[in-house]
């Protein structure tokens, strides 16, 4: 895909340096869903790994560079999920590896960043906060400074997900990714239109958390004071514009739903394919829910991007009554 900042032979060539264990992960359609959704659905499930999400094929490229180059630190900022992948990555190539995350973040991710050997700093305030304080220990320690999206690695990281997608599905109509802030969207997106044009990229976003969305259709950064959502992987609030760039030349929609329709998803995916996920995870089923009309008679492929969840959250979110869906919450 032309323009972009991303590069198809670096991508291919990304996939030598992640551990196999993320890569090639199950591919399948997923027929117990279609009679709720109306439509042909294939799960990319991006929990089947050690952390639980997408997130280690981007921190494996990251740490093999690091590693290489004979570096010995590195820190991120992280609502969980790339926490744990620096984590984990940082550990087998003997990095020390500092997490920046808020106080508010999901305890089990915090839990399981301090398992795998990673220093964590907890920080009052959000995402943006921690954010801030991950630039300074960055510059005062003199240590790279890993930025999800904006860091190159963890964009093309991302996006050997897409070439496992057009290696391996033989045709499908649309890709639901969920978007943050925006490294799966722009890898996914990059190689899909490159390899299929044809293929609709579709991003999804919570109606709480809706700055990329927003920044997506204006064609400029739209910052947002706060986010409120339960999808706190994709709780971002100021978009990077070299992301938006990217985002803009490889997504042909981005839509925004509301969070029943979230935990809608959730249940459908723990009642029909057995999958516990989180909030984000879930965002391509609640996509398809809100507007079964656009996807009718289509082969959707969804990317299950986290498994990460707040055991007591998720009883809380999916063990309660039935919660429907209404009109379409799109914005």
């Amino acid at each position: 895909m032309q323009g972009t900042r991303l590069d198809t032979a670096r991508i291919r060539a990304a996939r030598q340096l992640i551990d196999p264990v993320f890569l090639d992960t199950p591919l399948y359609r997923c027929e117990a869903l279609e009679p709720g959704l109306g439509c042909a659905v294939s799960i990319k499930l991006e929990t089947a790994n050690p952390v639980r999400s997408f997130k280690a094929r981007g921190t494996e490229v990251v740490t093999s560079l690091l590693a290489e180059r004979g570096s010995s630190a590195v820190v991120c900022a992280s609502s969980g999920n790339l926490g744990q992948a620096l984590a984990w990555s940082g550990r087998g190539r003997g990095l020390d590896v500092t997490i920046v995350a808020s106080r508010h973040a999901t305890p089990v991710k915090l839990d399981r960043i301090r398992a795998l050997g990673a220093t964590l700093e907890l920080v009052d305030g959000d995402h943006e906060a921690a954010r801030e304080r991950a630039v300074a220990i960055a510059r005062r320690d003199g240590i790279r400074l890993v930025e999800d999206s904006l860091d190159i690695e963890t964009c093309e990281g991302a996006a050997t997900i897409g070439l496992e997608l057009v290696d391996t599905v033989p045709s499908f109509d649309a890709v639901l990714i969920a978007l943050g802030g925006g490294a799966l969207a722009t890898g996914v997106g990059h190689v899909v239109k490159a390899a299929a044009p044809h293929v609709e990229v579709i991003c999804v976003q919570p109606l709480g958390a809706p700055a990329m969305t927003h920044s997506w259709r204006g064609r400029r950064v739209v910052t947002t004071d706060s986010a409120d959502t339960i999808a706190d992987a994709v709780a971002g609030r100021r978009p990077i514009p070299a992301v938006l760039d990217d985002l803009l030349l490889v997504a042909d929609d981005a839509v925004l739903v509301r969070e029943a329709s979230i935990v809608a998803g959730m249940r459908m995916l723990l009642d029909h394919a057995g999958l516990v996920v989180e909030p984000a995870a879930a965002l391509g089923v609640a996509a398809i829910l809100e507007d079964r009309d656009r996807f009718a008679g289509r082969h959707v492929v969804t990317i299950v991007c986290g498994g990460n969840v707040d055991v007591d959250a998720y009883h809380r979110w999916v063990g309660a009554g039935g919660i429907g869906t209404g009109p379409a919450g799109r914005r």
